[in-house]
């Protein structure tokens, strides 16, 4: 990394300094809760057109449409995730004209990101749900529901890359507190267009836009008031080449693997739409559930990449060890209540989407396959977020993509036409995470990765 101006920041930085459990977990909750409210969030949406409209408009907002929105959202979200390891690094190291151009380097970022998912959404929703095999009656909701949400996709980017800024320099609070203001005006405009106005698939929509726009201006309000050397100045919002070429690479490898990831999920959601629109609507539902325990295994992960971001900077190599074995032991307990909960209240939280039974058993056989293997994943989380936070981000995302991507598709394309069940789709889940944690285990052991990192810093 090019030189920089450091500073005294004449205060501790608890994240290099402090006991590392009690930081750890005062980082990770308000993470936890942020993405508690940001599955609220996504929850609330089809809660209410599951009830209010029904199971075809649940299928629409949830099934495909959400899977491709996941696609490209999900690729900028793992590129951006190089500016979070960046910033992390120089805000660690105290290197204030880096950082600065960092921050502004991420917005530029985040905004000519948002224009060609923007555009690419627009253009080729319909194409893609067609060849996705989407359900004749349900693609044109989807249809609709997509291209109303790519026009908003420019402040969603807006929101979670200001968010992730400030995650970088420790502050996981106050996009918390956004986060919930934007849930409870999502809720409010949910209930508004959809119950009162009966405006369906496309009031849920435009209630997630509105919401958006209403996310990005706080966090830029609050980037922009800040004190700090992170403070944002719009005049000054641009690509710095240096910083930018840092940030592609260390995020593109996060891109690329987040992109597998929805294309392995692409062809899941295409062999699930083959079993009709109960199955799509289960299968929606189930994600929505499911969602829980990614929320808490994605705060981990967050939390373990800023620490091993800003303890790399800092130059505290043990630290960074210390602190992965620790995360693991927390993602793993809560790991296995999450399976426990999810398996003894499954059925009751079907119940919230809709009251057709054949749904909720539908739903129920996929809780009982993969919900029970959530505790295989959370080396992949861990120790994954470690190596990137410390700078090493391509041999993490070739395993991922191997061990969860490649591996999926595999056998998604060839035991489900020998067994044609949802439960032989259902297990291509934990097959594919226990492989892949298998093989970060042993990255992660033989240490070269830190070697490597220490000597590209």
């Amino acid at each position: 990394m090019k030189a920089a101006k450091t500073v005294d920041r004449h205060s501790t930085n608890q994240i290099t300094e402090g006991v590392i459990w009690k930081q750890l977990l005062f980082f990770f909750f308000p993470i936890l809760f942020g993405t508690f409210f940001q599955q609220l969030y996504n929850t609330t949406d089809a809660v209410i057109v599951g009830n209010f409209v029904g199971k075809e408009a649940l299928a629409a907002v949830g099934g495909p449409a959400s899977t491709l929105i996941n696609l490209l959202v999900g690729f900028f979200m793992g590129l951006s995730s190089g500016a979070t390891v960046i910033i992390s690094q120089f805000y660690g190291a105290s290197h204030e004209e880096d950082v600065k151009k960092a921050v502004h380097t991420a917005m530029a970022l985040s905004i000519a990101g948002g224009a060609v998912i923007m555009l690419l959404g627009l253009l080729f929703s319909g194409a893609a749900l067609r060849a996705m095999n989407t359900p004749a009656d349900i693609m044109a909701m989807s249809v609709r529901y997509m291209r109303i949400y790519f026009l908003g996709v420019i402040p969603s980017l807006i929101y979670n890359m200001g968010s992730s800024i400030l995650r970088a320099v420790g502050d996981s609070k106050r996009p918390l507190y956004f986060l919930i203001l934007s849930c409870i005006a999502n809720i409010f405009l949910d209930i508004l267009f959809v119950v009162v106005l009966k405006m369906g698939v496309s009031g849920v929509a435009i209630a997630t836009v509105l919401s958006q726009v209403f996310s990005a201006a706080l966090v830029t309000a609050a980037l922009m008031r800040s004190e700090d050397i992170y403070k944002l100045n719009l005049r000054e919002i641009r690509f710095h080449p240096y910083i930018l070429r840092n940030i592609i690479r260390i995020g593109l490898p996060a891109g690329l693997q987040s992109s597998m990831y929805s294309i392995s999920n692409l062809i899941v959601q295409s062999s699930v739409n083959s079993f009709g629109t109960d199955t799509v609507a289960a299968w929606t539902a189930y994600g929505k559930m499911d969602g829980i325990f990614w929320m808490i295994s994605g705060a981990y992960g967050i939390s373990i990449t800023t620490f091993a971001g800003q303890n790399f900077g800092a130059g505290k190599y043990d630290r960074i060890h210390k602190s992965a074995r620790i995360c693991l032991g927390m993602a793993a307990f809560t790991s296995v209540l999450m399976s426990a909960i999810v398996l003894l209240g499954g059925n009751l939280f079907f119940r919230l989407f809709t009251t057709d039974a054949n749904v909720i058993e539908i739903g129920m056989g996929m809780v009982r396959v993969i919900s029970p293997c959530y505790i295989t994943f959370i080396c992949v989380e861990i120790l994954g977020g470690t190596a990137r936070g410390c700078g090493d981000a391509v041999v993490p995302t070739v395993m991922t993509a191997l061990g969860t991507c490649v591996l999926r598709v595999a056998w998604v394309l060839i035991a489900t036409p020998l067994r044609p069940e949802m439960s032989t789709v259902a297990f291509s889940y934990p097959l594919t995470w226990s492989v892949t944690s298998v093989m970060f285990i042993v990255y992660y052991l033989k240490g070269n990765w830190l070697k490597r990192s220490r000597r590209l810093a």
